[in-house]
């Protein structure tokens, strides 16, 4: 069951190596996150895309990862981590080619969710990876400092270098990118990474996992069509959506520890208390990856390139701490060093906001970076919790349904942020707006871990 060793050299000797394989699969899917938000908006000008659609081409991916990452999850214990690592690296490359030369806007955002899919498969296995190389608890907390921080990286390398390419290649080179990091994860998971899988008389779900897509699917949609939607359309979308989570619920209750998302694992407190405040913390995040950009570039605020060098002050400081947010919170407590990170988050989204009204730059950049600090210390921490609670036969499960979280929070955030702002009309008020309740969803989201872990 345990890694590595292929060929040559010891367990341990090739364990930096292996979390430097894993952490290719964070880039990867990191970068077209962060660059897909830049690219938006000459998207939306090339294919004649209305603001929906935009809201479509970065939910699409986002439904799609969330909906299928507890399936991926449970794939990667059954039949081999490292096998779904390297089908998803794969998977992704491939969509991220179909992306690049997709003609109409219909085949974009069905590329997308395609690349949703390969995002599916390669994360959570990359994090069970983790949990089965990194047995003491400590070091695992470091390591997933380190994980977490190729977020941030990835946050800092894809708006710039998106910039510079849609500045200088247009809109479709910015999904060539990330073609290359995928192929070479996979061929190096292949080559250094040893299988392991943990079938435990397990097997797939399939209700529940059309339970799952459908319910989220219908959740989505209520949030970024109800802007143009009927309210009774808006009303009975809600309600579907509502009581396919309520069945979803009931299905997964009745078949226990066969379940995809057995709910036994939702007992422990912190385990809940991890996926709310991963889910708030990407609310906000993701709709300001989503809505800053596009609304900066609507403006005439900022260029392409000008635009990407402004989340600088998020990805920089997110790079700078994640990877001491496992030696922060032994010092100060995973509680405390949670339940501040996300305060310091929702209060650089209020910020953000407050200043975009006044048009302080300053004071902008201010707010981003107190959201990259914020993020630094949280996502490491509410990664370890989460992974933590369960035993090592279960690591892929957790580490699919903290993504879910993480994921389930950044779709809802881009179509509920997003339609407040296309409803409201006015791109500055709108903007303000949907920064604030991101910004509040984030405390409340610290007032949750603080009771819970």
């Amino acid at each position: 069951m345990d890694i590595i060793n292929r060929n040559t050299g010891s367990r341990s000797d090739l364990r930096p190596a292996a979390l430097a394989i894993l952490c290719l699969g964070v880039i990867v899917a990191q970068v077209d996150t962060s660059v897909i938000n830049l690219a938006v908006q000459p998207i939306g000008l090339d294919l004649k895309a209305s603001v929906t659609q935009l809201q479509w081409v970065v939910d699409a991916y986002n439904l799609v990862y969330a909906a299928l990452l507890i399936s991926g999850g449970l794939f990667a214990d059954l039949y081999g981590r490292r096998r779904m690592f390297v089908i998803g690296c794969a998977v992704f490359a491939l969509a991220s080619l179909v992306c690049a030369f997709a003609p109409s806007i219909a085949m974009l955002i069905g590329a997308r969710a395609l690349t949703g899919l390969g995002s599916a498969l390669l994360l959570p296995a990359s994090l069970s990876l983790i949990r089965v190389i990194y047995r003491d608890e400590k070091l695992r907390a470091r390591v997933l400092g380190i994980w977490a921080g190729c977020n941030g990286m990835s946050l800092a390398i894809g708006p710039t270098l998106g910039g510079f390419l849609i500045r200088g290649f247009g809109w479709r080179s910015v999904f060539f990118v990330v073609i290359p990091i995928a192929l070479i994860a996979a061929a190096s998971a292949w080559l250094f990474i040893r299988e392991s899988a943990d079938r435990q008389g397990r097997s797939f779900d399939p209700p529940g996992q059309l339970l799952g897509i459908a319910s989220l699917t219908a959740l989505t949609l209520t949030a970024i069509e109800s802007s143009h939607l009927p309210p009774l359309w808006t009303a009975l979308l809600a309600i579907a959506g509502a009581a396919l989570l309520l069945l979803f619920v009931m299905v997964e209750k009745r078949l226990e520890q066969t379940a995809l998302v057995p709910m036994s694992m939702f007992q422990d407190s912190q385990f809940r208390g991890a996926m709310a405040g991963t889910a708030a913390m990407t609310f906000g995040m993701y709709g300001t990856l989503f809505l800053f950009p596009l609304v900066s570039l609507s403006l005439g605020r900022l260029a392409s390139f000008e635009a990407g060098l402004s989340l600088l002050p998020m990805a920089l400081s997110f790079i700078a701490i994640s990877p001491f947010s496992g030696t922060i919170s032994e010092r100060l407590g995973k509680k405390r060093t949670i339940s501040a990170g996300l305060a310091l988050m929702g209060l650089g989204n209020l910020l953000l906001g407050a200043s975009f009204l006044a048009d302080w730059f300053v004071a902008e950049e201010i707010g981003l970076l107190l959201t990259g600090v914020g993020m630094g210390m949280a996502t490491g921490p509410l990664t370890a919790v989460a992974v933590s609670t369960v035993t090592a036969d279960r690591s892929g499960t957790a580490s699919a349904l903290i993504n879910v979280a993480r994921m389930v929070g950044a779709t809802i955030g881009v179509a509920l942020l997003g339609a407040i702002f296309a409803f409201l009309g006015e791109a500055k008020t709108g903007f303000i707006v949907a920064m604030s309740a991101g910004g509040s969803v984030q405390l409340l989201g610290s007032i949750l871990a603080w009771r819970s872990l």
